[in-house]
């Protein structure tokens, strides 16, 4: 019968840590398992991640290229045919279709997110849409079947 105050661990379970710099008897002496010279033998010696050893970094070999235009909004893509899918699945109420609505059904990631329909795929169904742009060719197969489309202004 075990008791607690007798478990122990299972044998080679728990390995003895190595103890470095602790005299010659230890095996690890002398050099600490640093070997014999340079810079990362000293004590107190860090060298950050990209540093190269004194030669040129990478990061200032190569030339700067381009910029990020912070002013850049990024629109989420919703075709014509995947609204003529949230038709037919009756994931659309009423033919309105508003981002809440597209958040609603899923096919926006957030409710506030920008979006534009595209052309691709077939419409039958008559809808109105709020939009923040919209496709040409998206445009044309909204009102041939039927539908309006709106501009939301940011």
């Amino acid at each position: 019968m075990d008791i607690l105050s007798n478990l122990k661990y299972a044998s080679g379970s728990i390995k003895k840590r190595k103890r470095i710099a602790r005299g010659e008897g230890s095996g690890h002496g002398g050099t600490a398992t640093r070997g014999s010279n340079g810079q990362k033998s000293r004590s107190g010696s860090k060298t950050r991640a990209w540093f190269e050893g004194g030669q040129m970094p990478l990061q200032r070999r190569v030339p700067k290229r381009g910029f990020t235009n912070i002013f850049r909004i990024d629109y989420l893509a919703v075709n014509v045919g995947r609204l003529q899918e949230l038709v037919n699945n009756k994931k659309i109420e009423d033919g309105i279709i508003t981002p809440a609505a597209l958040y609603k059904a899923g096919v926006l990631s957030k409710a506030t997110a920008p979006y534009k329909i595209l052309g691709n795929g077939e419409l039958k169904a008559k809808l109105t849409i709020e939009a923040h742009k919209c496709s040409t060719s998206a445009k044309e197969k909204i009102e041939s079947a039927g539908g309006t489309i709106k501009e939301i202004k940011d």
